[in-house]
């Protein structure tokens, strides 16, 4: 017998602020103007970068990003590729051998600066793989404002992971990562992580960015264009006439307010559709001239419209009047007001990445966590309401929605190759364990919370962290104090158990025994990881109600799950009890069967034992 009840997930309007006051963080203004050569796929830059050191720390030593460094033969990405037990097949040749390892001379990426100056003084500077240290002409004082004048040239790879020429699907250019960037320096001092294989943490900031391109190339990306009447291509407003540029190239101009990031991309094949969100934003979609995929492409706009409105309606406004879905990269990955996703694909595929990249406009593009540290947030939290979302815009009608992510889990925890989920995303020992740990169970630590304090307190606390840090660096005790706060329970337990360990969640039915005309029923935790429990209790009558044991440490209990069910709080039940017992004042012989959490939220890893049914 199953018994199954889905948890209603209730979508919650709130708006409530409050704000550390002692929190800081550093701010960047780039003024880059950048000529890309079509040809050789070579770029010379310049950037202007104005740096405001917010902290209480005096700088004397600041660190650039270059990420394109990792794309040559025995670069750090290179070598980790060549060893994880595991490697990502989109860096292999078919040979199985690393695609980096095999670059050519005119192949590979790069960026170099060649000259550097803080407030018109020259300053010292290496190279070390895919970070540049500088060290400062004179001091940042804590308040401080400094400007850096840069000089760089660049090679754009060919495309191997995320960025870079000539994709599989013949996309030109993408371009992330593409820029030297300014390393993050925050509370916990600076974050200069060479670039391995993952995740990014910048610097808010804006960005005004001028490229000069190939005339016949249609540019599409993060920002503004702010001269759509000398550029053409789908971006001027209708009977506006065209005034471009003579030459064989054109100049792009785009300003990006607010971000961390900034991305481009370039084909001359792309096509340059528009949507306008209804008291939203507007969409555009650049994808190549392809029978193949156009109807799918035109299919997705309003899709893309849909997901829009879903997730601003249960996290927040989206804060831009911009966001772009760009064919390019090599497969989903998501830029500030933009992504790049592969487009040769089903419609439902196509859907779901653009739904999941998307989603990360909210968590990493406005809620920038740092990623290499705590990756499960952006990418756990985007693959929770991405689910959501393709449960109800593609009326997928799934009782949970949430069970590839506990699939995935249960897989990993069989394993036996599980790590912390405090893990630096660099420094997982396989693939499969740095994805399960930072999607699957990311995604987990959302739906079981709801399990924890209610579906409507989740939703409430999504909102309410929304609305408290965006354009902020928020940390995983930030999440937890919201939830704190929204439901009234002590929550640190449930963060440190399930991110900062590999405990897991073992309960059951140990015995189910006659006392009378009463039944005894006794539970036992097997895993180490504590959590409250719901329990399900169905008479041969039909008729049902359900039994809430409170976990001790939480000191609050949610609100009844199943309002069309008569509940009964029990007592609360103290972790370090292994057992646990209670009475149901009717007869052993009514009862047609007992499972703990119906909902099936809560990560068991063994529920062979939650479920009590008299024998035959």
């Amino acid at each position: 017998m199953k018994i199954f009840f889905s948890s209603l997930l209730l979508l919650v309007t709130t708006s409530l602020v409050a704000q550390n006051s002692t929190y800081w963080q550093q701010h960047v203004d780039y003024t880059m103007e950048v000529t890309m050569n079509v040809e050789n796929y070579q770029y010379t830059g310049t950037q202007k970068l104005v740096y405001t050191n917010n902290s209480p720390d005096e700088l004397s030593r600041v660190y650039y990003h270059l990420f394109f460094n990792a794309f040559q033969p025995g670069s750090e990405m290179d070598i980790r590729l060549q060893h994880v037990p595991d490697p990502d097949g989109r860096m292999m040749t078919s040979e199985n051998t690393s695609r980096i390892a095999g670059l050519a001379e005119e192949e590979i990426g790069y960026i170099h600066p060649t000259s550097l100056l803080q407030d018109g003084e020259e300053v010292g500077y290496v190279e070390e793989g895919t970070v540049l240290v500088v060290e400062l002409a004179k001091p940042i004082p804590s308040g401080g404002k400094t400007t850096f004048d840069m000089v760089f040239r660049g090679q754009v790879p060919l495309q191997i992971r995320r960025s870079g020429r000539n994709n599989a699907e013949g996309v030109a250019l993408s371009m992330s990562q593409w820029y030297p960037k300014m390393a993050e320096y925050d509370f916990e001092g600076w974050h200069a992580d060479p670039y391995i294989a993952r995740e990014f943490h910048g610097v808010w900031g804006n960005f005004d960015v001028k490229l000069t391109i190939d005339k016949d190339y249609v540019v599409g990306g993060s920002g503004y264009l702010q001269n759509p009447q000398e550029i053409g291509h789908g971006y001027e407003a209708p009977g506006t006439k065209v005034k471009k540029q003579r030459g064989k190239t054109l100049t792009w101009h785009f300003k990006a307010p607010k971000v961390h990031d900034f991305m481009w991309a370039a084909d001359p094949e792309y096509l340059h559709d528009t949507l306008r969100v209804e008291n939203g934003p507007m969409l555009h979609f650049l994808y190549k001239n392809n029978d193949e995929i156009i109807d799918n492409w035109k299919k997705l706009q309003p899709k893309t419209a849909e997901l829009m409105r879903f997730f601003n309606t249960n996290i927040g406004l989206y804060p831009y009047d911009q966001y772009s879905v760009i064919q390019g990269g090599d497969g989903g990955m998501e830029y500030a007001m933009s992504t790049l996703i592969t487009g040769e694909r089903k419609f439902e595929s196509l859907v779901g990445v653009t739904a999941h990249e998307m989603a990360h406009s909210w968590f990493q593009h406005v809620l920038a966590n740092n990623e290499s540290k705590h990756e499960w947030m952006d990418e756990g939290f985007t693959t929770f309401i991405s689910t959501l979302a393709m449960n109800e815009i593609m009326q997928q009608g799934k009782q949970n929605p949430f069970e590839n992510s506990y699939k995935g889990y249960y897989n990993l925890v069989k394993s036996g190759k599980e790590q912390p989920q405090s893990t630096h995303a660099d420094r997982y020992d396989l693939n499969f364990a740095y994805s399960i740990a930072a999607y699957s169970k990311g995604s987990i630590f959302l739906s079981q919370l709801g399990y924890i304090i209610g579906q409507d307190k989740l939703m409430e606390t999504l909102r309410k962290y929304y609305e408290d840090y965006k354009f902020k660096h928020p940390t995983p005790n930030d999440i937890k104090r919201t939830a704190e706060k929204v439901s009234g329970m002590e929550l640190d337990w449930y963060l440190t158990d399930w991110t900062e360990t590999t405990n897991t969640i073992d309960y059951g039915i140990e015995e189910v025994i006659s006392e009378g005309n009463k039944t005894k029923v006794k539970l036992n935790r097997k895993g180490l990881m504590p959590m409250p429990l719901d329990i399900l209790v169905v008479y041969n009558d039909g008729t049902q109600e359900t039994y809430y044991a409170p976990l001790r440490m939480m000191y609050g209990q949610k609100d009844n799950p199943y309002p069309q069910l008569e509940r009964t709080v029990l007592d609360d039940w103290p972790w370090a009890y292994p057992s646990y017992e209670f009475s149901i004042d009717k007869p052993l012989q009514s009862i047609k069967g007992i499972m703990l959490d119906p909902s099936q939220l809560m990560a068991d890893i063994s529920q062979e034992d939650n479920v009590w049914q008299p024998a035959p």
